[in-house]
């Protein structure tokens, strides 16, 4: 999938992931596509809670080499 920008948020625990996503989508256009890594097992919830609370379209999420990969498009 074709993103605008990258987020690696590994290593970072709940809230940080959420937290610092919103950040990086503050400075991005509406209808670019943020890509979000993150490690922690509870992004995979709280990115869909994110998405739906805040607007932003979930596009796809999944799991590469053993990371959890979320694809945002802004609102």
């Amino acid at each position: 999938m074709n993103f605008d920008k990258e987020f690696d948020a590994s290593g970072l625990s709940c809230p940080l992931p959420i937290v610092k996503t919103k950040k990086s989508l503050a400075d991005m256009a509406s209808g670019q596509v943020l890509r979000v890594i993150a490690t922690d097992p509870g992004s995979v919830s709280d990115m869909a809670a994110f998405a739906e609370q805040t607007g932003h379209a979930l596009l796809g999420s999944g799991e590469e080499g053993g990371k959890y990969v979320f694809f945002l498009k802004k609102a």
